[in-house]
């Protein structure tokens, strides 16, 4: 698990709350069930109305994802690629077979399956890298859908605010109830960029990063198989890889 954004967010919304006590507010205050539901639930359907129903259900698994999930580095496959070319080397493609049950990655697996099945390197390269972009355009709608919601948030957090100071004006006739009436209304706008910004942008940035990392994962399984299935030397197919890592990861690998 990659705690960070449950971290950032987290300790985001503390240090809002600490900053209002500090200024002498109550922080119970800003807990009101109408504006939340407001910017909550117009930003969530909004969004909805953006996109497909799929999109909407992709993006649920990916807000579950951002918080629990993690991204391996591409660095860790380099090992069990380098592995499984040395064995083929040795004693050919057919010998890869009893090594699948030990690899975690599902994508190396298909990818050595097809291997091992004697598919035609150019229609084993497009199938996989049609399965790479397969899972770049979906993640990219599943990230939009939280880059939405930040967008939408703050405007519906203000048309919040209107709407509650349209309610402080029906009751000019009541003095006594004005302040808590203009500091309830501006409570929407508060969770409108609030949310924004401390939930729904990160969320989307977070996506986009995990997907280029499970993609630059995913190139870096095609070019290995691809060059296993060749016959490339192993220390050749060791090299080509490292040089898909960061200078400071590939330095890393090779020193190990």
């Amino acid at each position: 698990m990659d705690p960070a954004t449950l971290i950032g967010v987290v300790a985001a919304l503390l240090v809002v709350i600490i900053s209002n006590v500090m200024e002498g507010g109550n922080p119970l205050a800003l807990i009101q069930v109408a504006p939340m539901l407001l910017v909550f639930g117009a930003t969530l359907l909004i969004s909805l109305a953006g996109g497909t129903m799929a999109d909407a259900k992709g993006s649920m698994r990916g807000l579950r994802h951002a918080f629990t999930g993690t991204a391996r580095s591409a660095g860790d496959l380099v090992p069990s690629i380098v592995h499984l070319a040395e064995k083929a080397r040795r004693e050919g493609l057919l010998a890869l077979e009893d090594e699948l049950k030990d690899i975690e990655d599902p994508f190396l697996v298909r990818a050595v399956t097809f291997a091992i099945d004697g598919t035609d390197p150019e229609e084993l390269r497009e199938i996989l890298e049609s399965e790479v972009d397969a899972k770049r355009a979906a993640d990219k709608h599943c990230a939009k859908f939280f880059n939405d919601m930040g967008g939408y948030a703050p405007t519906i957090g203000i048309i919040g605010t209107v709407l509650g100071l349209v309610h402080v004006l029906e009751n000019l006739s009541k003095p006594d109830q004005l302040g808590h009436l203009i500091a309830g209304a501006f409570v929407a706008t508060l969770w409108g960029i609030l949310s924004a910004n401390v939930m729904w942008l990160p969320i989307a940035s977070k996506l986009k990063r995990v997907s280029d990392v499970q993609c630059h994962q995913m190139e870096l399984v095609v070019e290995g198989v691809l060059a296993i299935q060749s016959g490339t030397s192993p220390r050749v197919v060791q090299q080509k890889l490292q040089s898909f890592l960061p200078p400071q990861a590939a330095a890393q690998k090779e020193a190990a």
